[in-house]
């Protein structure tokens, strides 16, 4: 075991972060099933985001940090050259002991679950990415840690540099807390889009500016301590010791949550407090209505650190999804501030520090090979013409493998077709419609999430559940039997394919007849 431990010492103190990746990938860097008597401690996490004055030196340029300077610019430039420090790759960050370590138990959306043994400061983006390199998954910055706490009926996000033992020594003993492992497309959408968070009714600036703000400095606003961002409008709040709940005009304001008691006045005489954050987090609601009778499904609370009952929860409802959004985020912002920013930026930071793509991978060009001579292709719409034929071409060629004899028959390329799809991350079988709406709602209502399902009403067709401002649309695909041949549609047979990846394909390139293009599909994993 000793020597076990060397090996892992050299690998924390010395080793690159594509290094580290295979290690764990070769299941040298252990997580479980919990309990076992074989877990060694992961020695740091791969981020500790709030040490104070650590010395680094960036990594010299090279073409791959270009190519990622180039694909990635920063919603807010001039806070990215004033106010961030800058970031270095992980093998060049000092690597500390960490004197305690424990066990935490993380479970997946199909409640699966996992045990990894971690140091006392790892902090929520650090256990995701361990389950990433462990899980073989596509890092695409979108996993997230959430905590679940079935005895409240509540759950939150964790921020990536929340610090994870800190969040479970508040937990209560002898209660079903959880922390589950998924994907939350919303995290920071809200810095690429923030007029889809902030509606103009909603938000006004206490300054100078006469409370007029320009959409363009609307998230400066709320990340520069010098101004007073407001969010204000009308929410149900549970009365204190009874069933019941009042509708009462809210403000928010770096000093806390307020409600007036007349009327839509924000005069201070009038203003009643609420809630503050400095040790308070935002939770979702679950099953509000059931829980707590309240008026719609769209709630939130505040909870103390230190509360452990339902009672000390100070529950609220909105009107809508946007409106709960709206306020959930902007409790973010400013209980975090530029934290949350430094959160955004982070991981295309390490891009530009570390190289994580090989330099044959950087180098990739489209080859032409039909001719006489090979030739590079140059022209952007001839790679993708050219991608295209590839893809029907390796359809055709699986086709006749799997018919055995020449040219596969009717029936034979019907079944390739219908079940060609089934091993895909997007396609989710025989889910219900309710099912989807959870969880596509868990894993973030912003344009373009979306999922493939079984019909449940026609056997014979298939569902897409898509997100589009912040709700959720179904759209039916048909078959289409054309001459023996089998086809699918979302359009009546206007626009045909011969198997479901190619329509996910084309809709995630062009919108057609939906209402915005595929972006970000559902993914399901069993750890």
């Amino acid at each position: 075991m000793s020597d076990m431990n060397k090996a892992l010492d050299e690998i924390h103190t010395s080793q690159s972060l594509g290094q580290k990746a295979e290690i764990f990938q070769s299941d040298k860097g252990n997580v479980s099933g919990f309990p076992s008597a074989d877990l060694f401690p992961l020695q740091e996490p791969l981020i500790t985001p709030n040490k104070q004055k650590i010395s680094i030196k960036l990594c010299r340029g090279n073409r791959s940090t270009k190519e990622s300077e180039a694909s990635f610019s920063s919603p807010l430039p001039e806070l990215l050259t004033s106010t961030l420090t800058p970031l270095a790759s992980e093998c060049l960050l000092p690597w500390t002991k960490s004197c305690t370590s424990q066990v935490i138990k993380v479970y997946s959306e199909d409640n699966t679950s996992k045990a990894v043994e971690v140091p006392s400061d790892v902090t929520a983006q650090d256990v995701c990415q361990l389950f990433v390199l462990k899980n073989h998954c596509i890092d695409d910055h979108a996993w997230t840690l959430f905590e679940h706490l079935s005895h409240l009926g509540i759950e939150r996000a964790l921020e990536d540099h929340e610090y994870v033992m800190e969040v479970l020594s508040s937990w209560a003993m002898d209660t079903d807390s959880r922390l589950y492992f998924r994907k939350n497309y919303a995290k920071y959408e809200f810095f690429r889009k923030p007029l889809d968070f902030f509606p103009d009714h909603m938000v006004s600036i206490s300054s100078e500016t006469n409370g007029m703000v320009d959409h363009c400095d609307l998230i400066q606003t709320f990340l520069n301590s010098s101004t007073c961002p407001e969010i204000h409008g009308y929410l149900h709040a549970k009365e204190l010791s009874r069933k019941s709940w009042k509708k009462s005009y809210f403000v928010l304001r770096r000093s806390g949550l307020y409600f007036s008691n007349k009327g839509t006045s924000k005069e201070p005489r009038h203003l009643q407090f609420f809630a503050d954050f400095s040790d308070s987090d935002v939770y979702t609601v679950l099953a509000a209505k059931k829980l707590h009778g309240a008026p719609t499904e769209f709630g939130f609370c505040v909870k103390s650190t230190k509360c452990s009952s339902a009672r000390d929860l100070k529950l609220l409802c909105a009107d809508d999804e946007q409106t709960r959004t709206c306020w959930i985020t902007a409790m973010r912002l400013l209980k975090f501030g530029m934290q949350l920013y430094q959160n955004f930026i982070q991981p295309h930071q390490k891009q530009k520090a570390s190289p994580m793509r090989s330099i044959s991978e950087n180098s990739l060009v489209a080859m032409d090979f039909s001719g006489q001579k090979s030739r590079v292709i140059e022209n952007p719409s001839e790679v993708l013409s050219v991608a295209v034929e590839e893809g029907l071409s390796w359809r055709r060629k699986s086709c006749h493998r799997l018919s055995g004899h020449g040219s596969p028959s009717t029936a034979q390329s019907s079944v390739l077709n219908i079940a060609i799809h089934m091993a895909q991350p997007w396609f989710h079988g025989k889910l219900s419609r309710e099912e989807s709406h959870r969880l596509i709602a868990q894993q973030g209502l912003i344009d373009g999430v979306f999922l493939l399902r079984d019909s449940q009403s026609n056997p014979k067709t298939f569902v897409l559940s898509l997100c589009y401002t912040q709700k959720i649309k179904h759209f039916q695909i048909l078959p289409v039997d054309d001459g023996g041949e089998l086809f699918y549609s979302l359009d009546d047979g206007q626009t045909r394919f011969t198997d479901l990846i190619q329509l996910v394909d084309f809709y995630q390139l062009n919108r057609g007849v939906l209402p915005c293009k595929l972006r970000h599909h559902c993914a399901r994993i069993t750890l």
